[in-house]
């Protein structure tokens, strides 16, 4: 057989079978993938929409497969900022052309018209969100795997450049380059479009070609401002000397039409307040070029007058802190919302604001061009320009802001799901969380510690496996806790122990060993040791031993921690029961395998007399227990647990989740190291079909799965079947996976052990 036979072919053909089966058990919890796919959320065109067929022609033909543009602020949109009476520079609306609309107009049309394949919004303003968008898009493709979000967005690029099927990426208000360090989308059969405020961000990528987005033209402007004005005809007197004033500004026309569409005003009696209203902005800001900069302020005027209780002043307020790119409409229909509205002044009497009368100043705004409302998602998004959001942060009073400020990390945090939430909704809730700290500053702090929505913030990050976002997130914290608060603080000591976590899961173990031994420390100190914080610092400190390949140095750490628990706590107590199991994993680590088994099988049957045999928990264990067993060579023993733990998954979580059919992978790889190849075959048979069904057949773990086949095949003296599963493998494997991928490269050279090929 070409590439080696016998046993000196098994042996190389074993070594690449280990390195597949070191890739980790299935993590992925996606569905079959059902063509064609939309992830993220495109934001709804306006009312009136225009799609500038005289300033935005180039669009369309320059958007092809292959291409990648960029929406930039056109000359004119790029003013320099002016400054205010204490001499800060405010910005003067840069970038406020439109955008965001011209990219959803031409990802829908070429949705529609049935050209893509796959249609991925991603809002990319921060790193932590493009990650976020590309995993979930990678899960709705089913090209995601188990790893951190980095891993996943990587892999998901990699499918992007050999996938056959069309596809479009809109990245939305990229506002640096380096968020898309090892990112940038690209491939033969898709397109990327790029909305930026800063046309220097992309200026240095030579593959990305810009396209200027100025004010509409007059025409354009005319077109929209008459269809705007529909109703009375009488509105449009003096529309053409208005679409002058405003410059030809899109964001002016929003609102200035708003405003004559609300109310008995015609383009002519708009004028003559718009220029009062330029004339006193102009004096107080010694100067002023955007006519949007007045504009708005004529709109939050009638957005008080049609509000139902006079609260729209107040609700703009809260909502200029959260993220205009999305904030989840629950939010202003809170309580927390309501009794700011209230203590605001609302109904001038201090009474309760009830939910649908917040509801209604929020449509008021809406009604005035001051924001959108997309009710075709769940909960309806509220979408917020971010020059209008700077403007009206800089003119609200202080007092205001502040209880804004509080108001708003209340609402948050009241409506941000117990349970880690979908993706697209937990990415908001971040979003909009990091805006809000953006704009309180130190405000979210107390003397009673930092405001909860922060760390929540933070906990979905580690959730959501944002590694390198979360560690620069929690490093933060803890540098801003130990300034407010000190560094004694139990806060601080939060921040610290979840920075030494998040460092553990980034691969940073040496730092995630300092950080752990200085937060047990504190918490030693302060709480004293047997505290329950203090005990499940020593649990985390000893498993960042074990993650820097110090196991020895984390034995006795994790004995004293499991001591520690059953003092407290009680030998039957599930944190004692947990201490027990990582101090196994330490004594495997160290070679101490006898050790590990006799915890294993205690906690083992603790487990099952305390919690059950089909607990979760107990499940977990058992598993353990059988990797152990294979580790020393006791197949017998090995095979016995995971018949057991293969039955219970299957009655409690189904024969087709993956927590199953992970069990029956590891079931068909004991029968293969012990040599019951019979078996073997048909469960690995059986997982591959359940990969398959559940994930597709695509699916990085449905490929190892496949490759492990492929082996037990060859085992067997299948051969043709193994060449045949392998050659498929590859295919799909170079067709889905990154070039460099360990995974094609284990594929490759078996088949070249096999086959000679």
């Amino acid at each position: 057989m070409a590439g080696g036979s016998g046993t000196n072919g098994q042996k190389r053909l074993a070594a690449v079978d280990s390195r597949l089966q070191a890739t980790g058990p299935p993590g992925s919890r996606g569905q079959g993938v059902v063509w064609p796919v939309r992830s993220g959320s495109v934001p709804a065109l306006a009312d009136g929409f225009s799609a500038r067929p005289e300033t935005a022609s180039g669009l369309a033909p320059a958007l092809v497969p292959g291409a990648t543009v960029a929406l930039v602020p056109g000359r004119e949109a790029e003013n320099s900022g002016l400054p205010d009476q204490t001499g800060r520079e405010v910005p003067d609306w840069p970038g406020s052309c439109g955008k965001t609309q011209l990219a959803a107009y031409s990802a829908e049309s070429l949705w529609r018209s049935g050209r893509v394949d796959l249609l991925a919004w991603v809002t990319a303003s921060s790193r932590a969100s493009v990650l976020s968008g590309f995993a979930e898009v990678a899960a709705a493709t089913g090209s995601d795997h188990v790893g951190d979000a980095l891993s996943v967005a990587t892999s998901f690029v990699g499918w992007l450049r050999e996938t056959s099927r069309p596809w479009l990426v809109v990245l939305d208000d990229l506002r640096d380059s380096t968020d898309l360090d090892e990112l940038w989308p690209a491939g033969p059969t898709g397109r990327v479009l790029i909305t930026t405020p800063d046309p220097a961000i992309i200026s240095t990528e030579r593959q990305v070609l810009a396209l200027p987005v100025p004010a509409f033209s007059t025409r354009e402007a005319l077109s929209y401002l008459m269809g705007r004005l529909t109703a009375d005809p009488d509105q449009r007197i003096g529309a053409i000397d208005l679409v002058g004033d405003l410059g030809c500004e899109p964001l002016a026309l929003v609102q200035a039409s708003a405003v004559i569409a609300t109310s008995g005003l015609s383009c002519r009696d708009y004028r003559g307040h718009f220029a009062q209203r330029r004339a006193q902005l102009t004096e107080a800001r010694s100067g002023i070029r955007s006519a949007a900069a007045v504009t708005w302020t004529l709109s939050v005027e009638q957005a008080e007058r049609l509000a139902p209780a006079r609260g729209a002043q107040y609700l703009l307020a809260l909502a200029a802190l959260l993220d205009g790119h999305g904030i989840p409409g629950a939010v202003f229909t809170t309580s927390s919302v309501c009794g700011y509205l209230a203590a605001g002044g609302t109904s001038g009497t201090g009474q309760e604001v009830a939910p649908n009368v917040a509801w209604g100043a929020l449509l008021s705004l809406e009604r005035v061009g001051l924001l959108a409302i997309d009710p075709a998602t769940t909960p309806p998004t509220v979408r917020m320009s971010p020059v209008v959001q700077e403007a009206v942060r800089a003119a609200t009073p202080k007092r205001v802001a502040d209880r804004a400020c509080r108001a708003a990390a209340d609402a948050l945090l009241e409506v941000w799901p117990a349970e880690e939430p979908q993706a697209g909704l937990a990415d908001s809730l971040r979003r909009c969380t990091a805006s809000l700290r953006r704009a309180a500053g130190d405000s979210l702090w107390s003397a009673d510690g930092v405001h909860p929505l922060v760390l929540r913030a933070g906990q979905s990050m580690d959730s959501a496996r944002l590694t390198g976002p979360a560690v620069d997130y929690w490093r933060e914290l803890a540098a801003a806790d130990d300034r407010i608060l000190g560094s004694s603080s139990a806060d601080t000591l939060m921040a610290g122990s979840r920075l030494a976590m998040a460092l553990r899961a980034a691969g940073q173990t040496a730092e995630a060993v300092a950080w752990g031994q200085w937060v047990l420390a504190g918490r030693a100190r302060l709480l004293g040791r047997d505290h329950p914080d203090t005990i499940g610092a020593r649990i985390d400190l000893g498993r960042a031993f074990v993650a820097a390949g110090q196991p020895h140095e984390a034995l006795p750490i994790l004995e004293e921690a499991a001591g520690a628990w059953e003092r407290v706590r009680g030998a039957d107590h599930p944190e004692t029961l947990a201490a027990r199991d990582q101090l196994a994993i330490a004594y495997l680590s160290t070679g101490k395998t006898d050790e590990a088994i006799r915890l294993s099988k205690r906690t083992l049957a603790d487990r099952e007399r305390v919690q059950g045999q089909r607990h979760l928990d107990t499940m977990s264990t058992r598993q353990r227990l059988a990797e152990t067993y294979l580790t020393d060579g006791k197949f017998k023993d090995a095979i016995s647990q995971l018949k057991k733990l293969l039955v219970d998954r299957e009655r409690v979580q189904g024969p087709d989740h993956l927590d199953t059919i992970v069990a029956r992978a590891s079931l068909a790889s004991a029968h293969h190291s012990s040599g019951r190849m019979a078996s073997a075959v048909q469960l690995y048979e059986q997982a591959c079909q359940g990969y398959e069904r559940v994930l597709g057949a695509d699916h990085p773990d449905t490929l190892t799965g496949r490759a492990n086949l492929a082996h037990a095949y060859y085992t067997v003296g299948r051969l043709t079947d193994a060449t045949t599963t392998l050659r498929d493998t590859l295919d799909r494997c170079e067709r889905t996976l990154p070039p460099d991928d360990p995974m094609t490269q284990a594929v490759r050279e078996s088949l070249t052990n096999i086959a000679g090929e």
